[in-house]
Order: structure tokens, then sequence, then C-alpha cells
């Protein structure tokens, strides 16, 4: 039992904060409000002058194997995550038993694809104990990598039933929907029939549908009506995955993409994520390196002395074009400075969009969302830029991410719910990773709780008392 004394009380609803005390005890929060009278041989801290909230949720990553391989979780725990959505994009580690899977799936570590359901997978992280919660999608690139030997045409009929029964199975384990990307090269061939059996079977059993769309640049409205059909038909809610309008010839058409998604919010539940930077990062990508777009090397396993240098000055030494470059510098991945404030500041402080970092965290020198999307939400677009309260930063990375992903104990204060909290200093909070220094904690972090334990306190790491979240199965599911 400890009792949180005098904080600055920021729920994760939305509404305005209050000053206040709340109290934990077996895993929970058993009580909250101003001058809480507790026995006083109750353990108590004083967080006068701080500011406590939900721990903040990670509505997009890709810490599949991380979660296994580095379970103190520090990139998210240091910014105070404790939970994290695994399995975007299409890429998740179960159900695919493969030792050298294909490009976009070597951004997770690449000698863990050894997983041949999601049980499996869940035992596994139980078992490494990392520091904070994850919530598992099964993506559609594994299941097709894992069901079809060809990957450049749509599935059979057969092939799509056997893609289906793996993912209604890993639904009854426990997860919670499916991801896809059809931008990338192994799920760009899928037809609309493949999708939508795979999103009627997630539907089945309450599940979500988060979408790489399959373009987000010139084609963005045609791949957000897509998806948004695809979940319409299938009956379940669509999260569009790290929403951006990319390309310099697409900037400003987000004034475009969020009233469409608009409209199609009146006739069907959906949301999107978006992480508070310019520059994205993915594989090397060829088509990527137009000559327009600033593009920074986060990995290279053909030149890995390379790592964190800029494609053009690269491809200057080496006499080339950028997409030779990127050619031999293959298998990589790389930051991609494609789009501008002006987007990302309209989508980011749109009400339907939550934080996602999108972070890699196998990349050698990797984009900073990774250790600092959290904390540049409040103290970039917030406390420095005035468009976001510390109220409205707070729920997009807690109670609206909840909702979205069906965590009913997590994400708001409230008696009963889950004691996931994080402590920090509103005036000092803010990211300190940047391009150049990727892998920096963030400033003003006081103290992070996981299910009642404390996880981190003042910087240093303690209890890991994360767990893997699942879904309650509908009866008859």
């Amino acid at each position: 039992m400890l009792l949180l004394h005098g904080a600055l009380i920021v729920d994760g609803s939305g509404t305005q904060g209050w000053s206040g005390d709340l109290l934990i005890d077996s895993g929970r929060i058993t009580a909250l409000g101003p001058g809480l009278q507790i026995d006083t041989g109750v353990p108590r801290r004083d967080c006068s002058g701080l500011v406590l909230a939900p721990g903040f949720i990670d509505a997009h990553s890709h810490d599949d194997a991380a979660l296994i391989t580095a379970p103190a979780m520090m990139p998210k725990l240091s910014q105070g995550v404790t939970t994290v959505v695994t399995g975007n994009c299409g890429i998740s580690l179960a159900p695919l038993v493969n030792p050298d899977p294909p490009p976009p799936m070597n951004l997770l570590a690449r000698e863990q694809f050894r997983y041949a359901g999601f049980a499996e997978w869940r035992a596994a992280v139980e078992a490494a104990r990392p520091a904070i919660n994850a919530v598992g999608l099964v993506g559609h690139t594994a299941l097709r990598l894992r069901c079809m030997g060809d990957l450049s045409r749509p599935a059979t009929a057969a092939e799509r039933d056997t893609m289906c029964e793996l993912l209604d199975e890993a639904m009854r384990q426990g997860a919670a929907g499916l991801s896809s990307g059809t931008f990338y090269a192994p799920a760009a061939a899928a037809d609309p029939a493949e999708l939508q059996a795979l999103a009627r079977a997630a539907a089945r059993h309450g599940g979500v549908y988060a979408v790489h769309l399959r373009n987000e640049m010139a084609e963005v409205l045609d791949a957000i009506t897509e998806a948004a059909d695809c979940a319409f038909e299938a009956g379940l809610p669509l999260i569009i995955s790290h929403h951006k309008c990319a390309g310099h010839a697409q900037w400003g058409r987000s004034l475009q993409t969020l009233a469409l998604i608009e409209r199609l919010g009146e006739r069907q539940a959906l949301g999107l994520d978006v992480y508070p930077y310019l520059a994205g990062s993915t594989v090397l990508r060829e088509d990527l390196a137009d000559g327009l777009t600033p593009i920074r090397l986060t990995w290279s396993d053909a030149h890995p002395e390379l790592t964190g240098q800029w494609l053009a000055d690269i491809a200057q030494r080496w006499g080339c074009s950028e997409a030779e470059a990127v050619s031999r510098l293959q298998p990589g991945g790389a930051c991609y400075f494609q789009m501008c404030d002006a987007d990302v500041d309209r989508i980011l402080t749109h009400p339907l969009a939550m934080i996602g970092s999108d972070g890699l965290p196998h990349d050698r020198f990797p984009h900073p969302r990774l250790w600092g999307a959290f904390p540049r939400v409040w103290a970039h677009y917030g406390r420095e830029r005035g468009l976001l309260s510390l109220e409205q930063a707070v729920h997009k990375m807690t109670g609206l991410t909840a909702r979205r992903f069906g965590l009913p104990d997590r994400g708001q204060l409230r008696e009963g719910a889950a004691a996931d909290l994080v402590l920090f200093d509103a005036g000092r909070f803010g990211d300190r990773a940047d391009y150049g220094a990727p892998c920096v904690p963030a400033a003003g972090l006081v103290a992070v709780w996981v299910n009642g334990e404390l996880a981190l306190d003042n910087g240093q790491p303690l209890a890991r008392a994360g767990r893997v979240l699942t879904r309650p199965v509908r009866p008859g599911s």
C-alpha cells in the first residue's frame, strides 16, 4: 500500500486536473481524491509540485522482440510508457518461424522469428518479465509469409482460409486484432478479398484493425478509403497508423485527409495515431530516395561504419545517385524527413489522434522517437507552443488510446483501475533525444509504476512487473 500525496492529478480523461491524493494497493488504485484520510501507518510519497497521470500507452510500437531481448525496456520506461501495442504495420513475430524473413520484417530482430503461435510469443514475453505491459496485434505480412510461397499475388481462397484459421487461433489466445502494411512489398499484392476475410476474422473476436496505408503520398486519399471500406465491411474499428502526408508534393494535404477521416468517422469507429516529428523511419527503399527528401542512415549490414550519416553525403563520396547508394547499403534502414510542420501540427492536435512512437528498437542509430516521443508531445506541442493543454496531451497518450484498444482498466486514474502511473515535473518534462544523439532519456520524469510496482525512480530501473494484456474472450468465439 502506498499513498501518493499532493500531486496535480491529470486523470487521462481530458478533463481539468486537480490537486489531490491517490492510494495504491495490490496493484490497483483503491482511492483518489483531495485530502484522503488514510491511516498514518500507510507509506506515503510527497508529490507536491508534480503531475500524476496514467502511464502512457504507446499506440504504435515495434517492440515485439525487444520485450524479450531487452526486457528492462528503458527506451519506453524512461519516457513514462507503461504499455506498448506491438505487431504493427503487418509485422509481428507470431505466427512465423523464419530464420531470415524479408524486409520489412527485419525491422524486428531477425533471429527472433521462432514463435509458431501467439501463445508461444506471449509465453516468451512473460518469461522475460518485461518492465512494461504489452498488447499484441497479429501482422498480415507474418500470416502471408507463413501461408504463401508466392507473395507477388493475392492469396487463394485456401490460403485465405489458412490465414484466417491462424488469426482466429491468435485472437482466442488473447491477441488484440489485426494489422496490415500493404505499403511494403510482401503484402502489396493483397486484394480486398484477402484483407476483408482477415478483418472479419478479427471482428468476430471484438478486435481492431490497424493499417499502415498502402500509400501515404499522392494516393493517400484512395488508401484511406480502401482501409476504411475494409474495416466497415468487416464491422470492426479502424486505426490509421502513423498518419502523415509524406513527400514535398503532399505538404498541406492533411486538410483533405482529416476531412475525409472525419466523414468516414460518421459511419464507422475509427481513430489514428501519430508521432511528433517531421521524419519517419523504416527500411531503406530506393523509391524514397528522390533527391528532395533528406535521408539519414539508421543501420546498414553492408556498411555499418556509415550508420548515422546522411545518404546525400554517402552518395557524393561514392560518386553515385542516392538510389544507387541505397542499393549498395542494403539491407538497412533510414530516417526520411518527409513531412512539414503544418501537417504534423494539424494531425497531432486533431481530436481523433493518439500518440504512437513507431520507434525501432533494433536500429543501430535509431530515430529519436524511440526515446523521446511522449515527453515531446507535452514539451514541444504543449508547454512550448501552446497547441495542447496538459490535460489534452495526457489524454492523447492515455485514455484515448486505452479506449481505442479496449483496455478498460488502463489509461485513466479511477478507483479499481490498474495502477499504471507516471509522475513528472510539468515544467521540465521533455525529450532530450535528437537525430544526432537519439538514445538519451527524457528530462523531468520522476517515477513510474507498472501494475502497482515502482518500476523507475529518478532514472533508476527497479521492479519488472509488466505483462501481456489480453482481450477477454467473447462467449462462443
